[in-house]
């Protein structure tokens, strides 16, 4: 049977010790079988162990193969489409409450941290870099919106204390979250993997998810054994494939491109973050950095639409990097990889049921840290017949690509280019 190791990234090279889990060689029962191990269905499967369910995870790969193991590390808060857009297409009652929900996610991942013992290199603290007057107004009405929701640990940042916290030129501005962040991201999934089986609940590494049998009693079949469970939760995201068709119609998987330096030492590493927040800018198609408990510069940006990999990932992104920080030109890059996220139309997440018994959730769009660790918790208390929450998301409405999965990537990648030509020229 293959045996699919981790990509050559930075956090796989520094991440925490971790055993190497079985494949699922035998017909096992469970209450319920969550196919994926990246932050979704480890968040699911913790808080239903919580809860006195019996679980069993599917994994293609390794925990965190995915995603959840090569994001860029940021804990921030919302969707991928903030508030107030959901507001204009579902009206404010359902927006009132999928508000409420919007930073709940950040809440739950240090919640764990701190219950499970998790060691994740957690720093607080993310910056909304605005590149333009037209950006830094925009800020001034999200951080409106989002006090509106209560949430309330916002900084408006002008020319002079951006200086302050991101050592760079570009910015007219910005916005400071606190209950924003950063972590590492495979140390925080393997985290919640030990936590998983601290509580029962088993993992099986090397056992994609080839087929489901739908029905009273689903079963999910691997490729030398199967799981006969009361409910599936299928929480592969963009690495889920056509196992559920009607999924895969309706997103689309993209890749991001990740670069790694070389340790800056503490005197720069000051010089370019000097409080270790991390740093988005407010473009369509945005960059983003932190950086590392090594003293490294993280900085990730740019999509691929269907999610090819690039020849040469750090031709693409350095440029990106050196824009921003010029006095890196000579600092070598040690790592370089792409991973993929899902895409939706919308750009929201899709949730919902197939059936009386099998649960979903996917699509974060690029957003998805803290987005994921809420959905388990969502999950979790569908299946415990509490279902006001689930029902806000699968409420939301979503459509499928124009075209179809053969147009789905230049429409996209159409749409693309139209809002990079609006980053590039301040519209």
């Amino acid at each position: 049977m293959a045996n699919t190791p981790y990509p050559e990234s930075y956090y796989a090279a520094s991440a925490n010790a971790a055993p190497s889990r079985p494949a699922l060689q035998d017909d096992v029962e469970t209450d319920v079988c969550v196919i994926g191990a990246g932050y979704t269905g480890l968040s699911s499967a913790l808080f239903l162990l919580e809860n006195g369910f019996r679980v069993t995870v599917l994994e293609a790969a390794r925990v965190g193969f995915g995603a959840s193991g090569r994001n860029g590390g940021q804990i921030v808060n919302s969707y991928s489409r903030d508030i107030d857009v959901i507001e204009r297409s579902v009206g404010p009652k359902q927006a009132q409450l999928l508000g409420q929900m919007a930073f709940e996610g950040g809440r739950i991942i240090r919640e764990r941290v701190a219950k499970y013992n998790i060691q994740c290199d957690l720093k607080d603290g993310g910056v909304f870099a605005a590149l333009t007057p037209k950006q830094m107004g925009h800020l001034e009405s999200q951080k409106r919106l989002w006090e509106r929701f209560g949430h309330t640990q916002l900084e408006l940042l002008d020319q002079r204390r951006i200086r302050e916290v991101v050592g760079c030129e570009q910015y007219v501005g910005g916005m400071l979250d606190m209950s924003g962040g950063h972590i590492h991201p495979l140390n925080l999934a393997l985290g919640e993997a030990a936590a998983v089986e601290s509580l029962g609940g088993t993992i099986y590494e090397q056992s994609p998810a080839v087929r489901i049998e739908r029905g009273a009693n689903p079963v999910v079949h691997t490729p030398q054994g199967k799981v006969r469970a009361k409910f599936i939760i299928v929480a592969g995201n963009a690495y889920l494939g056509n196992l559920v068709p009607e999924l895969a119609a309706k997103s689309m998987p993209c890749g991001t491109q990740v670069i790694t330096t070389e340790p800056l030492g503490d005197e720069l590493a000051k010089a370019l973050l000097p409080q270790d927040y991390c740093v988005e800018d407010c473009n369509y198609l945005l960059d983003y950095y932190r950086l590392t408990s090594d003293k490294r510069l993280i900085f990730g940006g740019g999509v691929v639409y269907g999610a090819r990999d690039p020849a040469n990932i750090e031709a693409i992104i350095r440029p990106k990097m050196l824009k921003a920080f010029p006095q890196l030109k000579d600092v070598k890059i040690d790592y370089a990889w792409t991973g993929n996220f899902l895409l939706t139309l919308s750009r929201l997440p899709q949730v919902g049921r197939l059936g009386d018994n099998i649960y979903y959730s996917q699509g974060c769009s690029g957003h998805g840290v803290t987005y994921t660790h809420l959905a388990g918790k969502v999950l979790a208390e569908a299946l415990r017949g509490q279902a006001e929450r689930f029902d806000a998301f699968a409420d939301l409405p979503h459509y499928p690509f124009p075209g179809g999965q053969l147009l789905r990537t230049p429409f996209a990648a159409l749409g693309a280019w139209y809002y990079g030509l609006r980053d590039k020229f301040g519209m």
